[in-house]
C-alpha cells in the first residue's frame, strides 16, 4: 500500500490546465466575464518565438500569459474582416515554474494570470484587478 499520496502524481497536463483555467474563469465576477464575450482561452506549454521576441523576453519562462487582440481599452466595438478573435494565452510550463518558487496555490496563480491578462487589455487598473481576484473563492 502506498502511504505517500504524492508519489503517483504528475504535473498537470495541458488538458488539466485548460480545465483549471475554465474553472477559474467560471468563478470570476459576472460583469468581468461579460466583458470577455468572444475571448478565446488557450493553454500552451510556452510562448512561441515570435511572441518571445515581440515581448523582449530573455527566456521562454519570462511570460506566464498573454492577451492578443484588441480589447475594450483599444476601442474594440466590432470585428473587422480578417481580424483574429481576442485570445488569452496561459503558458503552462512558466506558470508551473513560478508556482514551484512561490507560496501560492496553483489555482491562485492561474486565476491571477487570467485576471491580469484580461484586465490590462480591458482597461482595468491594478487595484480593480486585485479587487476582482479577492472576490474569487478558490
Amino acid at each position: 500500500m502506498n502511504d505517500h499520496p504524492w508519489t503517483d502524481r504528475h504535473a498537470p497536463s495541458l488538458a488539466d490546465f485548460e480545465a483549471m483555467a475554465d474553472a477559474a474563469f467560471a468563478v470570476l465576477p459576472e460583469h468581468f466575464r461579460k466583458l470577455c464575450e468572444g475571448v478565446i482561452l488557450r493553454v500552451e506549454d510556452f510562448p512561441d518565438d515570435d511572441v518571445l521576441e515581440a515581448m523582449n523576453a530573455e527566456t521562454e519562462y519570462d511570460l506566464l500569459g498573454l492577451f492578443q487582440g484588441r480589447g475594450l481599452a483599444q476601442g474594440k466595438t466590432q470585428a473587422y474582416t480578417g481580424e483574429m478573435p481576442n485570445m488569452v494565452f496561459l503558458y503552462r510550463r512558466p506558470i508551473l515554474d513560478y508556482w514551484a518558487e512561490h507560496e501560492e496555490t496553483l489555482g491562485a496563480v492561474i486565476t491571477h494570470v487570467l485576471v491580469h491578462e484580461i484586465g490590462h487589455h480591458f482597461g482595468f487598473s491594478d487595484e480593480d484587478m486585485e479587487r476582482i481576484e479577492k472576490s474569487v473563492v478558490l
